[in-house]
């Protein structure tokens, strides 16, 4: 908690920490954002119980991140299971001290990655090989190296293309009973509607958010198939993992969260238009840049692997200089 004096006439941007917050039900913690005032942050947290995603820890700490220490306050917390809070470096993060419930048990190595900050292109090497462990994958190289160039393209947008000068802020969590791993990005940038209108005619942050979950968009160029550098299918790919494994995946920018719901046991066809899918949308005091969670469950299904080695092929042989002069759509469901 922060014992700094904040005079009572500053108005407060405010959030809650509630007890679970993940992407199935993140539309309780969304709702309760004050977002309206940014004179100081506010921090009120669950006395009960705490389990929320890694999305969820990721947007608070771009939040926080936008304040001075000296400018945060935070309820003390209360909740055994706020250690998760301290693992996962929140406090330390944003520079306060936690007063959380100490306990003796350390989370295992290949459990968690904690909020890492991305600048650059050293620290997102650094990230994508602590993600490995999490995946569990060791037997499997490509599905692992399909995965670090889905995730190396969506933050490399975020480094690129949201202006935000504190970079990409991610976290991460494995979850062994349900051999999952939970990954959340949240930036404070300029958003998609207005990275997109760079070179596209986009009306409202929903429309923005369907172009930036097809195929082959990029806020560099109009070009089918984006650029070697920027191929426009980080996020289409990252739903698609979620889809084919019948997961959650969450984007949020500006007043809309787009939120892939749990397919039907039949529907495995990918589509193109992400309002094609099952899926919600919400509409949220505006957040002034893109955040994305998703869920992948690593079961070693036959239209995982599928999927995962289409997109290895396809990052190893198009993006790498060998695209044909128009794009064509591959193939990820055999």
């Amino acid at each position: 908690m922060i014992f700094t004096k904040i005079s009572s006439k500053i108005k407060e941007m405010k959030l809650h920490i509630p007890n679970s917050a993940f992407l199935g039900n993140i539309n309780t913690f969304l709702s309760r954002l004050d977002l309206s005032d940014n004179g100081i942050l506010d921090i009120t947290i669950n006395k009960s119980w705490i389990s929320i995603h890694p999305l969820v820890i990721s947007m608070i700490a771009a939040l926080g991140k936008q304040f001075r220490p000296e400018s945060i306050k935070c309820e003390k917390v209360l909740a055994r299971s706020g250690h998760y809070l301290v693992r996962m470096g929140l406090f330390n993060f944003l520079g306060i001290k936690s007063e959380a419930p100490v306990i003796e048990e350390h989370e295992p190595s290949g459990r968690i990655i904690p909020l890492t900050l991305i600048k650059n292109s050293s620290d997102l090497k650094d990230f994508l090989d602590n993600l490995v462990p999490l995946l569990h994958l060791q037997n499997e190289s490509k599905n692992v190296q399909a995965i670090q160039h889905i995730f190396s393209e969506l933050i490399r947008n975020v480094l690129e293309h949201s202006q935000s000068g504190q970079g990409a802020i991610v976290c991460a969590q494995y979850f062994k009973k349900s051999n999952k791993i939970s990954i959340g990005v949240a930036d404070i940038g300029i958003g998609l509607k207005k990275s997109l209108s760079q070179s596209y005619s986009v009306q409202d942050d929903r429309e923005a958010i369907k172009l930036a979950l097809t195929p082959g968009v990029t806020g560099t160029t109009k070009k089918p198939g984006g650029s070697p550098q920027n191929a426009g299918f980080g996020l289409f790919l990252i739903k698609s993992i979620a889809h084919v494994n019948s997961d959650f995946f969450v984007i949020i920018s500006g007043n809309k969260m787009y939120k892939l719901l749990q397919r039907g046991k039949a529907n495995l066809e990918l589509k193109g238009n992400p309002f094609d899918d099952r899926h919600s949308i919400m509409d949220i005091e505006t957040w002034k840049g893109t955040a994305v969670g998703v869920d992948i469950s690593i079961n070693q299904t036959q239209e995982f692997n599928n999927l995962l080695r289409a997109i290895h092929k396809f990052y190893s042989h198009e993006v790498k200089g060998q695209k044909k002069e128009h794009y064509k759509k591959p193939k990820f469901i055999s």
